[in-house]
């Protein structure tokens, strides 16, 4: 069964929104990770998808970046259309 999976994109989505959110703050990932207490691997890995974050993690960089929690959620739910 070849293809791609039906979350792929969604994937693709919160990835982008993620460096989005940061790039918007104005912020290097070497700034968000010492606001979130770690190191910059961490945030390049979530940004590129090799690390899924669970919600108290997004939480953390919604707040480093200035951005509530709902408001990102409210943008990742846009970007589908």
């Amino acid at each position: 069964m070849g293809g791609k999976r039906p979350w792929d994109q969604r994937r693709l989505r919160l990835q982008k929104l993620l460096r989005d959110v940061r790039l918007e703050a104005g912020l290097k990932q070497e700034e968000v990770a010492e606001r979130i207490g770690s190191d910059q691997s961490f945030v390049s890995r979530y940004e590129r998808g090799e690390r899924r974050l669970d919600l108290v993690e997004l939480e953390a960089i919604c707040a480093a970046c200035k951005v509530k929690l709902e408001e990102f959620a409210r943008r990742y739910s846009a970007s589908r259309k």
